[in-house]
């Protein structure tokens, strides 16, 4: 086999620059550490909890059943594009270039607040495994939580821009170390959850009485609680961002993106239900704080010893979380830089010859994040406005390619003619799915962004959802029009030497 055949750059213009290497488990492990189970429930279930009780449970099912939508979209476009920065390319290739643009722009900024929300959990299971990694304060102080999880932040970031900066090697042999110790665990803690349930199933109706005051009732609650939920469920794409060093990435990513969401919903899933069916006491209002959490259940359903087994598994998860999430930011901005589609793309865009990766963007990134971190010291809701604003705007993105993937089904352009046969597709039930894909991401992203006091905070903070991706917006396509458009395009070190191989 050829080298253009082998790589298939051609076929979208660029040369093959970055290094081919991952395999099938790699990739998988990709989309599932970037979901991360472990990570996301732990982290999110005190939330989850405090605002719609045991019967907040029913949420997963249900983000699960729209993000599935996505995810098929998903891996049919991962088949006939697998290209570095997914999302990007992918709205590029189905939409206006403005379209395209925005997209990646809108995904790229929720990568790096993405990052700066994964490394905050070392805060929420470090403390609860010694006292001693409460770095300032005993935890009690009004500054204690936030200024010690800004520091376990910025040592995990500096971790992941180090290992990504090193080589993709590196990168997935951790990445796959973690995901399967995160797996083996996940599945134990679920077997010995379920061996000490003490709650009868009907508790999953339980809703502690919560959301009487509001005009909603309990659906009111509940659209809060499912928050935690969406907080979690998304991600999957990752393995089709490492397509250009990915082996056979036309078969493996879209099988990767399924199995991530499949499995990350069935373990995840079984984790939430036997954990508030072993929990000693439901009405325990430790549950509902970030102090105590699952964390809590799983303490006192398996005793110390081995609950903090098991909280150390969960620190591994989120290393790993935090290193797939940093890889997927340093490739879209790659990809990005690639087509000159950011300031001093040809800087950005250089690929280290000797590690085969861009080490430029995994600094900046771990920098920016860091940064976020710092400014955030001082934010009471840190954890529920950070975590908030980088789903949406990933929610945001989502739609940027689902939308113009719908419209051209409606329109019979799919699969285009570049699609080609043999690749994952919905055939006949592409539509529905397609439809039920947008509706579910839109509602979605405006779930999230509803000024909720008890997700954002008191007046003006309430609206942060709207006024800091209201300016990345008008800041990205300030530039873009005036300046980025007139610019736009494959730089020369990174087009494909075969161009009559290219659209």
């Amino acid at each position: 086999m050829s080298t253009s055949q082998d790589d298939g750059m051609a076929e979208f213009g660029y040369s093959q620059s970055l290094d081919r290497s991952i395999g099938k488990f790699a990739s998988f492990a990709a989309g599932v550490s970037y979901i991360s189970i472990l990570t996301g429930t732990f982290q999110l279930f005190y939330f989850g909890y405090a605002f719609g009780g045991p019967a907040y449970w029913w949420s997963w099912p249900m983000v699960f059943a729209g993000q599935i939508t996505i995810a098929l979209c998903f891996a049919e476009l991962a088949g006939r594009y697998p290209v570095a920065g997914s999302v990007y390319n992918w709205s590029k290739r189905l939409g206006r270039p403005v379209t395209g643009w925005l997209a990646g722009w809108m995904m790229f900024t929720a990568s790096v607040v993405t990052l700066t929300a994964v490394v905050l959990a070392y805060q929420i299971t470090l403390p609860q495994i010694w006292s001693g990694f409460q770095l300032v304060g005993d935890g009690t102080g009004e500054t204690d939580f936030a200024i010690s999880a800004v520091i376990w932040g910025a040592i995990l970031i500096a971790f992941t821009t180090a290992v990504n900066a090193f080589g993709v090697k590196l990168m997935a042999r951790i990445n796959s170390a973690g995901v399967f110790i995160e797996l083996v665990a996940a599945v134990l803690l679920i077997v010995l959850l379920a061996v000490n349930i003490v709650n009868p199933p009907t508790v999953l109706f339980d809703t502690q009485g919560l959301g009487e005051d509001s005009g909603l009732g309990y659906l009111g609650a509940f659209l809060v609680a499912a928050l935690a939920s969406a907080y979690v469920m998304y991600g999957f794409d990752t393995a089709s961002s490492l397509g250009e060093e990915t082996v056979d990435p036309r078969r493996t990513a879209p099988t990767a993106i399924l199995r991530a969401v499949i499995a990350s919903f069935v373990i995840g899933g079984l984790i939430l239900l036997f954990a508030i069916l072993a929990a000693p006491d439901l009405a325990d209002p430790a549950l509902g704080t970030s102090a105590g959490g699952l964390q809590l259940i799983v303490l006192q359903a398996l005793g110390s010893t081995l609950g903090k087994v098991f909280l150390v598994t969960i620190v591994i998860a989120v290393t790993v979380c935090a290193l797939a999430v940093h890889t997927a930011g340093i490739r879209l901005m790659f990809a990005m830089a690639r087509d000159n589609a950011l300031p001093a793309g040809a800087t950005l865009a250089k690929i280290d010859p000797k590690r085969k990766t861009p080490v430029v963007p995994a600094v900046l990134i771990g920098v920016a994040s860091v940064l976020i971190l710092v400014v955030n010291i001082g934010t009471p809701k840190i954890f529920t406005a950070v975590t908030s604003v980088a789903i949406i705007m990933i929610y945001i993105a989502y739609l940027l390619v689902t939308g113009p993937m719908l419209m051209k089904r409606l329109r019979g352009e799919w699969p285009d003619a570049g699609g080609g046969t043999g690749y994952f597709s919905l055939g006949r039930f592409g539509l529905p799915v397609n439809i039920v894909a947008v509706l579910w991401g839109g509602v979605m992203a405006l779930n999230l962004a509803w000024p909720r006091e008890e997700v954002y905070g008191e007046g003006a903070l309430a609206y942060i959802a709207f006024i800091f991706i209201g300016s990345v917006i008008v800041i990205g396509l300030a530039w873009y029009l005036i300046r980025g458009r007139h610019h736009i395009g494959t730089l020369p070190e990174h087009m494909a030497k075969n161009l009559e191989q290219a659209p």
